[in-house]
């Protein structure tokens, strides 16, 4: 099984609670948000993947891998990020609103 394989579940998730949030007030601006949020955590993750392949703590076998990357980081690896900045807020936006008891 290849990284890409492993990767479509999370990504394909991402893009339908992504869509079903679409109807709630703030779509845009929590687009505009996971958007800089994403950019910041891809560069992160181009930084500190980059290391730590540098140093030795892990590395991929390249039969699993696309052949694609930012420096020693397979592209794969920045699938996660993206998802996070994305998922994170659409779940937020559809999970109910907790109410205070006084």
């Amino acid at each position: 099984m290849t990284y890409a394989l492993i990767v479509l579940p999370f990504v394909a998730v991402t893009a339908v609670v992504t869509l079903l949030s679409a109807r709630r007030p703030g779509f845009a601006r929590r687009m505009r948000a996971s958007c800089w949020t994403a950019l910041v955590l891809v560069a992160l993750t181009a930084v500190f993947d980059n290391v730590m392949i540098a140093v030795g703590l892990f590395s991929y076998p390249p039969e699993h891998l696309s052949g694609l990357r930012i420096g020693l980081a397979p592209l794969e690896d920045f699938a996660y990020p993206l998802c996070a900045a994305f998922l994170v807020p659409a779940l937020f936006t559809l999970a109910p609103a907790r109410r205070e008891t006084a």
